[in-house]
């Protein structure tokens, strides 16, 4: 009899303690709900939400512009491109670099909702990934790569939620399954720091009367998207509707496609999208950069291929080729310290 009590006790404060975090994880949302007026958004504080920064924040200003060259820089070498994924595995990730050309075929994810797919003409270039989420988003990249059997659509899923600022007690059916899959416990909880909820029809309107133009429509996408995941009933095409905006970003003539960054180690890159699940790298290394045995890692983990177009897609990049052909050999002797 004593154990049935103390154990209906333990019941209680078990349920107590779930109310509670119910009440911190859901309270603003609930709030929301329940207001659903202008003023209601703004005396909770929705205010202070427009002016938190996105999750990620690189923009083609954050790209160091110094040392760029233009597509044609190396075409008097006459170099053949190599595969890069036949590059040495450095151990802690990526791949040592030799010098010459190499070029890899790599997955990749689009870091802003609401936006065009990349266009024939674009010019991409180097950007870290910057932002209050980076380190989340940097670490499912590198998670992806030890969990192969993760789709990459899936990824793509949790990725745009993030981007969104979707709270995790929000999150539902296969977008949970992933996060809880490449994110530890940690990083679960601090999905909730700068979260939005799901905002009704009348505080959206205002909210985007406080927005410029240029914003509106990635606001509207990522609001779409937290309501999405919070209903659990989805699909990723569900998903792709809002992220993905229909037609194409008129190119910028001052940054060609095939335009290369000169990378802060040293080595030249650039970029070919197909789309946003796949981007061409090239990399060029020049001779001297080894001169002194200096060791170069190509690490994709943590960079970004920005858009000069602001309204088309950023694209993280990894280190998982496509379609590799492991038969082929590198006609480089490459023997790196």
């Amino acid at each position: 009899m004593k154990n049935t009590k103390s154990l209906c006790l333990g019941l209680l404060f078990v349920l107590a303690g779930l109310n509670n975090v119910n009440a911190q994880f859901g309270g603003l949302k609930d709030k929301l709900l329940k207001v659903g007026t202008a003023q209601g958004a703004k005396a909770l504080g929705v205010d202070k939400f427009l002016k938190q920064p996105a999750a990620i924040t690189t923009s083609f200003e954050d790209v160091n512009r110094e040392g760029e060259k233009m597509p044609d820089f190396i075409n008097s070498l006459k170099l053949k491109a190599q595969p890069l994924y036949l590059l040495p595995k450095n151990p802690e990730r990526g791949f040592v670099l030799c010098e010459g050309l190499y070029e890899m075929t790599n997955k990749s994810y689009c870091l802003k909702a609401g936006t065009f797919a990349p266009s024939k003409g674009d010019g991409y270039m180097f950007a870290p990934v910057l932002g209050p989420k980076e380190e989340i988003v940097v670490s499912i990249i590198k998670s992806a790569e030890k969990h192969p059997d993760v789709e990459q659509h899936d990824i793509q899923a949790l990725l745009w939620t993030i981007i969104a600022r979707t709270k995790f007690a929000d999150y539902n059916g296969q977008v949970k399954l992933t996060a809880i899959k490449l994110l530890t416990t940690k990083q679960l909880t601090q999905l909730e720091g700068g979260a939005l909820g799901v905002l009704p029809f009348d505080v959206m309107e205002k909210a985007k009367d406080q927005l410029p133009s240029g914003v509106r429509a990635v606001f509207e996408a990522e609001n779409n998207i937290r309501q999405l995941v919070a209903s659990g009933n989805y699909t990723y095409a569900d998903l792709e509707k809002y992220a993905i905006v229909a037609g194409m970003a008129p190119p910028r003539s001052d940054v060609p496609s095939g335009i290369w960054t000169k990378h802060p180690d040293g080595y030249y890159v650039r970029y070919f999208p197909s789309g946003y699940s796949i981007t061409k790298v090239q990399v060029y290394v020049p001779k001297e950069l080894l001169a002194n045995g200096n060791k170069l890692v190509y690490d994709a983990a943590g960079d970004i291929a920005c858009p000069a177009n602001t309204g088309s897609q950023r694209l993280a990049q990894t280190n998982e080729p496509l379609e590799a052909n492991y038969s082929l050999k590198l006609t480089t002797i490459c023997n790196p310290k």
